[in-house]
Order: C-alpha cells, then sequence, then structure tokens
C-alpha cells in the first residue's frame, strides 16, 4: 500500500459567489492525495504503472479554470476527473484552499476537503 501526494498546486482562478470574484480572480491552493497498491510500479520503474503526478497537476488547472460558484463545486470536479483518468487507483483525497477570501475578518484561507 503507497500513497502519492500532490501539495501546493497553485492556481489563480474566477470562483466565488461575488459578482467581483469573476472580474478580479484569486489565488488558490490545491493538494491530492491517492492511496493504493503501487506495488507494480515500485517493480516495474514504469509511469504507465503508476498515477502521473505532472498529468494529475494538468487536470487540476483544467478543472481550476471552469468558474463555479462554490468551491465545494469545482473540488468534486477535480475529483471526478481524477477517478475518471486512474479508475483503477484510489480512494482520493483532494483539499481545495481559496486564499485570502474576501470576508470580513483577517482569513489566510478557507478549505474544503473531500475523498473517494
Amino acid at each position: 500500500m503507497g500513497v502519492i501526494e500532490v501539495t501546493g498546486i497553485q492556481v489563480f482562478a474566477y470562483h466565488g459567489c461575488l459578482p467581483e470574484e469573476s472580474a478580479i480572480g484569486g489565488a488558490y491552493q490545491v493538494d491530492v492525495a491517492v492511496s493504493g497498491d503501487l506495488t507494480h510500479a515500485e517493480r516495474s520503474d514504469l509511469l504507465a504503472d503508476t498515477v502521473d503526478y505532472g498529468r494529475v497537476t494538468t487536470i487540476v488547472k483544467e478543472q481550476m479554470a471552469i468558474r463555479s460558484a462554490l468551491i465545494e463545486h469545482a473540488a468534486r470536479r477535480i475529483l471526478d476527473a481524477l477517478k475518471t483518468e486512474w479508475p483503477h487507483h484510489g480512494p482520493w483525497r483532494v483539499r481545495l484552499s481559496k486564499m485570502h477570501p474576501p470576508i470580513q475578518g483577517d482569513v489566510a484561507r478557507v478549505t474544503y476537503e473531500l475523498g473517494g
């Protein structure tokens, strides 16, 4: 059993419920993890036998480019896309953080996490 984590994927995107968020945009950070039996990859040393973390990053950026009102919705799209790309790996975990959200108070980030 192994775990692959791709952490700190930085993305600029236009998610949010406020009209100005669709015009101004904001910074986001996404962390992805997948658990599973990766012993074949351990032995073969072939990228085809594992989860390509370069492709994980590409999928995250593609999904983050699609505007959503809620980070929950964007996170679900990311998770679904990852599971579609690698249906035989998992479970997955996606953490999506909106950095410095435009809310009252000095808030560093708001994070939504889901798995499946």
